[in-house]
């Protein structure tokens, strides 16, 4: 599919309801293959790669703007061309779920279920603080541009930081298999320089009005399963989504990390077939 000029790639399998999955960065939709696998005998999955993202066209900064508010744009003329605008399960990880919960809220009605993986839809707590290595790779563009572009050290160190069950050779080449030159990479670097602290931030607005519009899918069933061993999204992000959600089906799993799908796919499967049954 071509979005705003540029190759949007997805996977389409299976029949039924459509249940679209919203990876983050920096994987790409490989990420959800256990779970394509294990629900597209009874659903329709829908797995789309960010612009600049797994086998999606790599534009420059000149062909495209990496900011947040068209990431979810791109969803929405995704599933307008696909004409799904009904009974939609939403999977989301990571930056997905910024992407995926914006189009949520401007979008309530198309909405049927939403399944939480170690993701937000909201800003930190004022107690929390971005992990140095975030906030290196955000605001020292010296030392971020040519560690994240030239070296590849962002999605290189989530392999080792992201799983904890560890992961194996093919798994690790293939993750990283679509960011294998610098201009490849782009999209990593600009997924961490976008991420909003202050009202100054080009996408804070995005962040914000998602925030506060929340309430508007309180009466969607929601499942989330949660990664306690996350350096990034850890047990606070979980309470504030507990606090926004009181309903939601909430398990969480002490011995995985963020890379969630990657540690326990089978039981992460387990509770999303019965959720959605």
């Amino acid at each position: 599919m071509k979005i705003r000029g540029l190759d949007y790639h997805y996977l389409d399998e299976g029949s039924g309801e459509s249940v679209v999955m919203l990876h983050g960065n920096p994987t790409w939709s490989f990420y959800y293959r256990s779970l394509v696998k294990g629900l597209s005998p009874k659903y329709r999955c829908l797995v789309p790669d960010h612009i600049g993202c797994g086998l999606s066209e790599k534009p420059d900064e000149t062909q495209y703007d990496f900011r947040l508010n068209n990431r979810v744009e791109d969803l929405e003329i995704f599933l307008d061309r696909l004409k799904i605008k009904k009974n939609i399960t939403l999977i989301l990880h990571d930056w997905g779920g910024m992407i995926g919960m914006a189009y949520a809220v401007r979008h309530p009605e198309r909405i049927k279920r939403l399944v939480i993986l170690n993701t937000a839809a909201f800003f930190p707590s004022n107690k929390k603080r971005l992990p140095v290595r975030l906030q290196i790779a955000r605001n020292l563009t010296f030392i971020a541009k040519p560690a994240i572009l030239n070296f590849n050290l962002f999605a290189i160190a989530a392999l080792y930081m992201a799983s904890k069950k560890g992961l194996d050779k093919e798994t690790k080449k293939a993750l990283i298999a679509p960011y294998n030159s610098p201009e490849n990479r782009l999209a990593i670097l600009k997924f961490v320089q976008d991420i909003p602290l202050i009202p100054f931030d080009f996408s804070y607005s995005v962040v914000s009005n998602t925030e506060q519009n929340l309430f508007k899918l309180k009466d969607k069933p929601m499942l989330i399963c949660w990664g306690m061993k996350d350096f990034v999204f850890d047990e606070d992000f979980l309470l504030q989504w507990r606090q926004r959600f009181p309903d939601a089906q909430v398990y969480e799993f002490s011995k995985a990390g963020h890379y969630i799908l990657e540690d326990i796919p089978e039981k992460v499967l387990k509770y999303i077939n019965q959720f959605l049954k």
